[in-house]
């Protein structure tokens, strides 16, 4: 089990986790790429339970494709998100939050249909369209 934090840029808003990811994943919608302002968003899911948070953050809730309702949560100071619950069980942090080259490499790809045609997924995931 691992033990990692996870920061905004400014520092003000933390999340530590106290287990390794349940999974870490690539996701190529269109959403995502407007929130990170990158073509994709790479992002680790933890329980509930192993994931404690400081500081404050603003809520903004945006429904999905499939009518799944995501609440992100951001640093009103410096505008980072930080986390966003995907239900009542689990949390996830953007992986470039824990700023740590050695972080788990993905093992999902999602809304590969709107992966921009030069981006290449390395290594062994499930590719999902």
């Amino acid at each position: 089990m691992s033990h990692r934090t996870a920061s905004c840029s400014c520092g003000q808003l933390r999340a530590e986790v106290s287990a390794d990811p349940i999974r870490v994943s690539v996701c190529h919608c269109l959403a995502c790429q407007r929130r990170t302002g990158s073509v994709f968003g790479a992002q680790a899911r933890f329980a509930q339970e192993a994931v404690r948070v400081t500081g404050r953050s603003k809520g903004f809730v945006r429904v999905g494709d499939e009518g799944t309702r995501i609440t992100f949560h951001f640093c009103p100071d410096c505008g980072a998100t930080l986390y966003y619950r995907l239900s009542e069980d689990f949390v996830a942090i953007p992986v470039g939050a824990f700023a740590d080259p050695s972080f788990p490499a993905p093992s999902v790809s999602v809304y590969e249909e709107r992966m921009h045609a030069w981006v290449q997924v390395p290594g062994e995931v499930t590719h999902i369209a």
